[in-house]
């Protein structure tokens, strides 16, 4: 039976990730770094002789270890902006972050979030029928939608389905990145606590106790299974561009009510392409629903009291309450609220031929609470092209230099130099070309459970054949990108 057979898994392979600096390997911060000492150099033979560069020795030594010592993948002076600016936070009282109460009144819909994300705000159409919301970001110039999916278990579906669900979910995409106007697509998969209040609810609308036997055993297992329960949500993030969209939003009579037409017309194709990829759009969220999705990743334990209150049984939430009340960066975690959270980047994806369910241990390691999130950029054809060709000459120029040297070749370029030629080839042909981020956040309610949490996922991690790579001094950022489903991109 052939391996490519309707009845067996389609391969999936990811492209190497290229490690290649600005220029001879050199990343931005070495670069400069090299340039100085080479300059200085320069200075100090011209101005005391070679004596005065010997007396200099130690500089000289300090400096190559800063370019050539790694740390956790980075030299050491590449780390050293981002240990900078975590320095000054502390400095500066930036590591705590304390929700205030003001006396004024808050502008409505302003999410009130930490950090970067503190301009966020939640707006909802007067014309909207089923109260759809969305997130506008005034900054960055962006309106983020935000839909529940759902899904048949990937893992138990037959071969062909799976084969025609990926299929899919790539055609989706492609549409998505050819429209132009949407600047990110976010897929973001979660577990979360249960109270078992939503187990109850529908055992007490549906259920039958009366029935004998069976009643007093489904009864008992929903009072003692409910509250240990981890469901799993998903949720789909689309960013739509206000500038690249400028011509459609006037054209639909400009300003939020041009961009939410254009924002509907978008998710509208959207959920249709995901059907075809197996997921079922289940609803696009109101207001208070983005609000409750957000507090509870701040907030894990308010799932409870939000389900509660919620007359549709739904977690909702006021806006103004969506952020945590207090939030703590730690060099390698982030404390908020009754939670500790550590986010890592899915540095390389597998390097080897594997199914498409390859997260599968990954997404369902018993006892850790995590978030996996994907961020798809589309990248517009001419700046790909031009990425292609840029890289293909930096490639082609350290072979040269090598050859000149009289060095052996380099497999690792040989087959970065392959994948970009595969890449160029899907360009050529009309395929859309989109950027892959993965971030993965674990959650825990101590810092023991977490450390233990946290080597769970490592360890399922290498099973599942990808690097994971924790964001030291990044946490609170990081934390916004992957935890939550707002569709950013810049960490």
């Amino acid at each position: 039976m052939s391996a490519l057979s309707p009845t067996s898994p389609l391969p999936v392979t990811f492209p190497h990730r290229s490690r290649r600096g600005i220029l001879l390997g050199l990343s931005l911060p070495q670069l400069i770094l090299v340039s100085c000492a080479l300059a200085l150099l320069l200075v100090t033979v011209i101005s005391t002789g070679l004596l005065g560069a010997i007396v200099l020795a130690p500089l000289w030594a300090a400096v190559a270890s800063l370019v050539a010592v790694r740390r956790h993948g980075r030299s050491l002076i590449d780390w050293a902006p981002i240990v900078a600016r975590y320095a000054h936070r502390r400095r500066t009282g930036q590591t705590l972050w304390l929700a205030r109460p003001v006396s004024r009144p808050r502008q409505d819909g302003v999410l009130h979030l930490p950090g970067t994300a503190a301009s966020l705000k939640v707006v909802t159409p007067g014309d909207s029928t089923n109260g759809a919301a969305a997130v506008h970001d005034p900054h960055r110039q962006t309106l983020t939608a935000i839909a529940r999916v759902s899904s048949r278990a990937f893992a138990l579906l037959d071969a062909a389905t799976q084969n025609h669900n990926v299929t899919g979910w790539g055609r989706a995409l492609a549409g998505i990145a050819r429209t132009g106007h949407v600047a990110s697509i976010q897929v973001l998969e979660r577990t979360v606590p249960d109270s078992g209040d939503t187990l109850s609810r529908h055992w007490t609308e549906h259920g039958h106790p009366q029935t004998p036997v069976a009643g007093q055993v489904y009864a008992d297992l929903v009072a003692s299974a409910g509250p240990a329960a981890a469901p799993h949500e998903a949720y789909l993030a689309i960013s739509l561009d206000l500038k690249a969209a400028k011509r459609l939003i006037s054209q639909a009579g400009g300003g939020l009510p041009g961009a939410f037409t254009v924002m509907e017309q978008t998710t509208s194709a959207i959920a249709q392409a995901a059907r075809s990829a197996g997921l079922a759009v289940t609803g696009w969220l109101t207001a208070r629903e983005i609000a409750a999705v957000i507090r509870t990743a701040y907030d894990p334990a308010s799932l409870s009291a939000l389900q509660q209150w919620s007359p549709s049984g739904k977690a909702e939430a006021d806006p103004a309450a969506a952020g945590p009340v207090v939030q703590v960066e730690e060099y390698d975690r982030l404390a908020t609220d009754t939670a500790r959270h550590a986010t890592y980047w899915v540095e390389n994806w597998p390097r080897t031929e594997t199914s498409a369910g390859f997260l599968h241990g990954l997404m369902f390691t018993a006892g850790v609470r995590r978030t996996l999130s994907l961020l798809y950029v589309p990248q517009a054809l001419e700046s790909a092209l031009r990425d292609v060709q840029r890289k293909k000459a930096a490639i082609l120029a350290d072979a040269g230099e090598r050859a000149r040297r009289g060095q052996v070749d380099s497999e690792a370029d040989s087959v970065e130099y392959a994948d970009i030629k595969a890449r160029e080839r899907q360009l050529i042909a009309g395929h859309a070309d989109v950027a892959l981020t993965g971030l993965l956040t674990v959650t825990a309610p101590t810092d023991a459970l977490l450390d233990a949490a946290c080597a769970q996922i490592e360890t399922a991690a290498v099973t599942a054949q990808v690097d994971l790579r924790r964001l030291n001094f990044q946490q609170p950022d990081a934390f916004t990108l992957g935890a939550l489903p707002l569709a950013r991109t810049a960490l």
